[in-house]
């Protein structure tokens, strides 16, 4: 039995090894896209609009604003995706994963760890959220900041996948809630 045993250690840690290097080769490639001034540029502006969730945060206090009948929705939106950005904040602070060293990042950060994308976690909760509002630019705007975070060097794609299901299951579960601010 000891004999099989070491066979299935061997064989998770050769498939661990083989994700953590498809991890590091698509950021690799991802990164290498960065290297054009316009790219790099877009690629800043949203990782520092990102920070904190800031962006989305803006998007639904502005939606609160504007859609008066909306208002209770805007705000239970906002409240969703920052409570999945402090969600993604806590989960960090558990799982310790440092950022990717074998790429130069292009923007500072402001915390050392990497898993999961906080960036992902609230840009995903904002597109699903307010996605359901009619807000039908935010998911292509959320798909390219979670791709920034690649093309920044920031987060492994696996970073960026883990924080995004994140953001996109609290938003949905509590999507309910949200919805019962529609009529408020």
């Amino acid at each position: 039995m000891d004999h099989l045993d070491d066979m299935d250690h061997r064989s998770r840690r050769g498939v661990d090894r083989g994700l953590r290097g498809a991890d590091q080769r698509i950021l690799s490639a991802l990164h290498a896209r960065g290297r054009g001034p316009r790219v790099a540029a877009a690629a800043r502006a949203l990782s520092w609009a990102g920070e904190h969730g800031a962006l989305w945060l803006a998007v639904g206090l502005t939606g609160a604003a504007v859609d008066g009948a909306r208002r209770g929705a805007w705000l239970r939106g906002t409240a969703l995706t920052a409570g999945a950005h402090l969600v993604s904040m806590g989960v960090k602070r558990v799982v310790r994963r440092p950022r990717p060293a074998h790429v130069e990042p292009r923007v500072s950060t402001a915390g050392r760890h990497s898993f999961p994308s906080s960036h992902a976690t609230s840009a995903a909760a904002a597109a699903v959220a307010y996605g359901t509002l009619g807000a039908y630019a935010i998911p292509p705007l959320a798909a390219a900041m979670c791709m920034s975070r690649l093309v920044v060097g920031v987060h492994y794609p696996s970073d960026v996948a883990a924080g995004a299901a994140l953001g996109a299951l609290t938003a949905r579960i509590g999507s309910r809630w949200m919805r019962r601010g529609a009529h408020d």
